[in-house]
Protein backbone atom coordinates (compact mmCIF):
# COMPACT_ATOMS: atom_id res chain seq x y z
CA UNK A 1 0.00 0.00 0.00
CA UNK A 2 1.40 3.39 -1.00
CA UNK A 3 1.77 6.10 1.67
CA UNK A 4 -1.08 8.59 1.83
CA UNK A 5 1.15 11.37 3.19
CA UNK A 6 2.57 13.54 0.43
CA UNK A 7 4.73 16.62 0.15
CA UNK A 8 5.57 18.69 -2.95
CA UNK A 9 8.66 17.32 -4.76
CA UNK A 10 10.56 20.61 -4.44
CA UNK A 11 10.00 20.56 -0.65
CA UNK A 12 11.26 16.97 -0.43
CA UNK A 13 14.42 17.95 -2.30
CA UNK A 14 14.95 20.95 0.02
CA UNK A 15 14.35 18.77 3.12
CA UNK A 16 17.19 16.48 2.05
CA UNK A 17 19.57 19.25 3.04
CA UNK A 18 22.34 20.71 0.89
CA UNK A 19 24.91 18.02 1.70
CA UNK A 20 24.87 14.26 2.11
CA UNK A 21 21.46 14.25 3.78
CA UNK A 22 19.91 15.08 7.13
CA UNK A 23 21.40 13.03 9.99
CA UNK A 24 20.05 14.90 13.04
CA UNK A 25 17.12 17.14 13.91
CA UNK A 26 16.76 19.68 16.71
CA UNK A 27 13.37 20.21 18.33
CA UNK A 28 12.35 23.15 20.47
CA UNK A 29 9.71 22.28 23.08
CA UNK A 30 7.43 25.22 23.92
CA UNK A 31 5.56 26.18 20.77
CA UNK A 32 6.73 23.09 18.85
CA UNK A 33 6.21 19.96 20.97
CA UNK A 34 3.58 21.89 22.96
CA UNK A 35 1.16 24.64 22.03
CA UNK A 36 3.35 27.13 23.89
CA UNK A 37 1.03 27.34 26.87
CA UNK A 38 2.48 26.92 30.33
CA UNK A 39 0.01 25.76 32.95
CA UNK A 40 1.03 26.35 36.56
CA UNK A 41 -0.49 24.02 39.15
CA UNK A 42 -1.35 24.88 42.77
CA UNK A 43 2.08 23.74 43.97
CA UNK A 44 3.81 25.88 41.34
CA UNK A 45 4.55 22.94 39.06
CA UNK A 46 4.61 23.49 35.33
CA UNK A 47 2.14 21.40 33.36
CA UNK A 48 2.30 20.92 29.60
CA UNK A 49 0.22 19.12 27.00
CA UNK A 50 2.06 16.98 24.45
CA UNK A 51 0.71 15.46 21.24
CA UNK A 52 1.07 11.66 21.02
CA UNK A 53 1.49 11.77 17.24
CA UNK A 54 4.45 14.12 17.68
CA UNK A 55 5.95 11.58 20.07
CA UNK A 56 5.43 8.78 17.56
CA UNK A 57 7.15 10.92 14.92
CA UNK A 58 10.21 11.29 17.16
CA UNK A 59 10.35 7.52 17.68
CA UNK A 60 10.04 6.95 13.92
CA UNK A 61 12.85 9.42 13.31
CA UNK A 62 15.13 7.27 15.47
CA UNK A 63 14.07 4.12 13.59
CA UNK A 64 14.75 5.98 10.34
CA UNK A 65 18.32 6.78 11.34
CA UNK A 66 17.88 10.50 12.08
CA UNK A 67 18.96 11.55 15.58
CA UNK A 68 16.44 13.77 17.41
CA UNK A 69 17.92 16.37 19.76
CA UNK A 70 15.72 18.36 22.15
CA UNK A 71 17.01 21.81 23.08
CA UNK A 72 14.67 23.92 25.18
CA UNK A 73 14.96 27.24 26.93
CA UNK A 74 12.87 26.08 29.86
CA UNK A 75 13.46 23.26 32.28
CA UNK A 76 10.56 21.43 33.88
CA UNK A 77 9.74 18.03 35.28
CA UNK A 78 7.03 17.66 32.62
CA UNK A 79 9.47 18.10 29.74
CA UNK A 80 12.08 15.85 31.33
CA UNK A 81 9.43 13.16 31.84
CA UNK A 82 8.27 13.37 28.23
CA UNK A 83 11.84 13.17 26.90
CA UNK A 84 12.50 10.14 29.12
CA UNK A 85 9.23 8.45 28.16
CA UNK A 86 10.13 8.82 24.47
CA UNK A 87 13.61 7.42 25.03
CA UNK A 88 15.41 10.50 23.72
CA UNK A 89 19.01 10.45 24.99
CA UNK A 90 20.05 13.77 23.43
CA UNK A 91 18.39 16.65 25.29
CA UNK A 92 19.41 19.92 26.90
CA UNK A 93 17.12 21.85 29.27
CA UNK A 94 17.11 25.45 30.51
CA UNK A 95 19.30 26.58 27.63
CA UNK A 96 19.98 30.29 27.15
CA UNK A 97 22.36 29.99 24.17
CA UNK A 98 20.90 27.40 21.82
CA UNK A 99 23.64 27.95 19.25
CA UNK A 100 26.41 26.99 21.69
CA UNK A 101 24.52 23.92 22.92
CA UNK A 102 23.62 22.84 19.38
CA UNK A 103 27.26 23.22 18.31
CA UNK A 104 28.30 20.99 21.20
CA UNK A 105 25.73 18.31 20.31
CA UNK A 106 26.79 18.36 16.65
CA UNK A 107 30.45 17.99 17.58
CA UNK A 108 29.68 15.07 19.91
CA UNK A 109 27.57 13.34 17.26
CA UNK A 110 29.92 14.10 14.36
CA UNK A 111 27.17 15.91 12.43
CA UNK A 112 27.71 19.00 10.28
CA UNK A 113 25.35 21.97 10.15
CA UNK A 114 24.37 21.02 6.59
CA UNK A 115 23.27 17.59 7.93
CA UNK A 116 21.00 19.19 10.54
CA UNK A 117 17.30 20.03 10.41
CA UNK A 118 15.71 22.33 13.00
CA UNK A 119 12.16 23.11 14.04
CA UNK A 120 11.56 26.09 16.33
CA UNK A 121 9.15 28.94 16.86
CA UNK A 122 10.80 32.05 18.27
CA UNK A 123 13.85 34.30 18.43
CA UNK A 124 16.12 31.90 20.39
CA UNK A 125 15.87 29.51 17.42
CA UNK A 126 16.92 32.05 14.77
CA UNK A 127 20.70 31.36 14.94
CA UNK A 128 19.97 27.66 14.37
CA UNK A 129 17.75 28.43 11.37
CA UNK A 130 20.55 30.45 9.79
CA UNK A 131 23.02 27.54 9.97
CA UNK A 132 20.94 24.38 9.56
CA UNK A 133 20.65 22.50 6.30
CA UNK A 134 16.86 22.61 6.67
CA UNK A 135 14.76 24.82 8.96
CA UNK A 136 11.08 24.62 9.78
CA UNK A 137 8.53 26.42 11.98
CA UNK A 138 4.86 25.93 12.87
CA UNK A 139 2.34 28.42 11.43
CA UNK A 140 1.78 29.93 14.88
CA UNK A 141 5.50 30.69 15.31
CA UNK A 142 6.67 34.28 15.70
CA UNK A 143 6.74 36.19 12.41
CA UNK A 144 10.55 36.52 12.51
CA UNK A 145 10.88 32.75 12.85
CA UNK A 146 8.47 32.03 9.99
CA UNK A 147 10.37 34.47 7.77
CA UNK A 148 13.67 32.62 8.24
CA UNK A 149 12.76 28.99 7.61
CA UNK A 150 12.59 26.83 4.51
CA UNK A 151 9.14 25.50 5.39
CA UNK A 152 6.18 26.38 7.61
CA UNK A 153 4.17 23.34 8.66
CA UNK A 154 0.44 23.12 8.16
CA UNK A 155 -0.05 21.76 11.69
CA UNK A 156 0.31 24.09 14.67
CA UNK A 157 2.79 23.76 17.50
CA UNK A 158 1.75 21.01 19.90
CA UNK A 159 -0.87 19.88 17.41
CA UNK A 160 1.15 17.81 14.96
CA UNK A 161 3.82 20.24 13.72
CA UNK A 162 6.63 18.01 15.01
CA UNK A 163 5.08 14.91 13.44
CA UNK A 164 4.72 16.68 10.10
CA UNK A 165 8.39 17.72 10.33
CA UNK A 166 9.42 14.12 11.14
CA UNK A 167 7.33 12.71 8.30
CA UNK A 168 8.84 15.24 5.90
CA UNK A 169 12.40 14.37 6.92
CA UNK A 170 11.74 10.63 6.67
CA UNK A 171 10.08 10.98 3.29
CA UNK A 172 12.90 13.19 1.97
CA UNK A 173 15.41 10.57 3.17
CA UNK A 174 13.48 7.82 1.39
CA UNK A 175 12.69 5.97 4.64
CA UNK A 176 9.03 6.81 5.25
CA UNK A 177 7.52 4.13 2.98
CA UNK A 178 9.79 1.42 4.41
CA UNK A 179 8.83 2.30 7.98
CA UNK A 180 5.14 2.33 7.05
CA UNK A 181 5.45 -1.01 5.27
CA UNK A 182 7.16 -2.57 8.28
CA UNK A 183 4.23 -1.58 10.51
CA UNK A 184 1.67 -2.86 7.98
CA UNK A 185 3.56 -6.14 7.62
CA UNK A 186 3.64 -6.57 11.40
CA UNK A 187 -0.09 -5.89 11.60
CA UNK A 188 -0.79 -8.43 8.86
CA UNK A 189 1.18 -11.09 10.71
CA UNK A 190 -1.19 -11.01 13.68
Amino acid sequence: MAPRRTFPPELLVRAQGPGAGIRAAIFDVDGVLTDGGIYVGPEGESLKVFNVQDGQGLKLLIKGGIVPIVITGRDSAAVRRRVTDLGLPHASFGVEDKLAVASDWLARLGVGWDELAVIGDDWPDLPLFERAGFACAPPDAHVEARARVHHVTQAAGGRGAAREFCDLLLMAAGRYATLLESVLTTLDAR
